[in-house]
């Protein structure tokens, strides 16, 4: 581990206002070390954080069991060393020995995922966890949440999986996920690389995907509109030389819209964990053979560097019950148990939806989205 010397030093460079990952290594080869581009910022009269708030930094670290790693720790993980935006600070919190495994793959997809997308996607993580391959994601709503729990089930529910946070490593989010934050903790691996007490924020959701990604070795979506968030972790997997998976869709589903478009892009044909696990063995980096300007729009809403923070993060939908929902059936108990609402509520919502035409009744307590473009 480094020297608490060492640790203060990036800490304060890296928090300094309009300096991110790039223009952090780029200060520091400049002036020679950390040290000396302090120096020199401070000069300039950039707003440089106090060394009392790198020591407090540090000191509370320590009280809530992180370890803060640098690029030069050994148990810093080697496939970020790749990135040129590697983060110069880890925050992590749980079993450090994760970062070391080989085989990996992340999971992502849409926080309002359909029952089935979430029952495919925990079996896929639980298939693959018992063949030895990390399951990495981002302890979202939906997708990322299956994908954890999946993959914890496994091996005797003593299952490991990391979960990189857009929150700092010391905050709950969605809160949702407090019981599955302390079990990751546990049996697995949590890691941030925004400071201690970082609230939400739209603009670092983004900028934890590329370390999903950049983790991994390949990158599975098992359902994604085609304005996904998750599809930017596949783009930057893709622009990394990972392999992509994609599970395909209904046509008439929007939710099955990106997906199928990375399908049509040359991703790897998905439906269950053994169509990943002998791609992944023979796995090495490659050129990106993807039209990776096609998978979605810009990554990130503000640079690495200069970023603006805002607490915009996106509503939930009118009828919540609807995110659970895809043009495949869907039992109304399951739905009741995944929405965790009242009965009431939902079959209100179901007959809502009905009348406006957005759900059909299928034979045995089923509804499913209507097929329509």
């Amino acid at each position: 581990m480094a020297l608490k010397q060492t640790i203060i030093e990036a800490l304060r460079l890296i928090n300094t206002d309009g300096i991110g990952p790039v223009g952090y290594e780029k200060y520091k080869s400049a002036y020679g070390s950390v040290a000396d581009a302090l120096v020199f910022l401070e000069k300039a009269g950039k707003n440089v954080p106090s060394v009392a708030w790198a020591e407090n930094e540090l000191e509370k670290a320590g009280k809530e069991n992180v370890h803060i790693l640098l690029k030069e720790d050994a148990l810093y993980p080697q496939k970020l060393l790749l990135l040129k935006d590697a983060p110069p600070i880890l925050y992590a919190k749980g079993n450090l020995n994760l970062l070391s495994i080989d085989l990996s793959l992340a999971i992502v997809g849409s926080r309002n995922a359909s029952i089935n997308a979430r029952k495919l996607s925990s079996k896929i993580a639980h298939d693959l966890t018992e063949n030895k391959i990390l399951i990495i994601s981002g302890m979202a709503r939906g997708i990322d949440t299956a994908a954890h729990k999946g993959a914890m089930y496994a091996l005797n529910q003593k299952g490991p999986t990391v979960a990189v946070l857009g929150t700092g490593i010391d905050k709950i989010y969605p809160t949702e996920n407090k019981d599955l934050y302390y079990q990751i903790a546990e049996q697995g691996l949590l890691l941030s690389e925004v400071p201690l007490g970082t609230e939400a924020q739209i603009s670092n959701f983004p900028r934890r995907n590329r370390i999903v990604a950049g983790l991994s070795c390949g990158v599975l979506v098992t359902e994604a509109s085609e304005k996904s968030g998750s599809l930017i972790t596949a783009k930057l997997g893709a622009q990394q030389g990972k392999h992509l998976f994609s599970v395909p869709g209904n046509p008439y589903d929007t939710k099955s819209a990106g997906t199928n478009n990375l399908l049509r892009m040359g991703a790897h044909f998905t439906e269950k964990a053994e169509d990943i696990i002998e791609i992944l063995q023979n796995y090495s980096v490659n050129t990106p053979t993807y039209k990776v300007e096609e998978i979605c729009d810009d990554l990130f809403i503000n640079s690495l560097d200069n970023s603006i923070k805002t607490n915009n993060i996106p509503s939930s939908s009118k009828y919540p019950i609807e995110e659970f929902l895809s043009t495949s059936a869907a039992d109304i108990d399951e739905i009741i148990r995944y929405s965790k609402l009242d009965t009431a509520t939902v079959m209100m919502q179901i007959l809502d939806l009905e009348i406006e035409g957005r759900i059909v009744r299928l034979p045995g307590n089923k509804i499913a989205l209507s097929e329509r473009k």
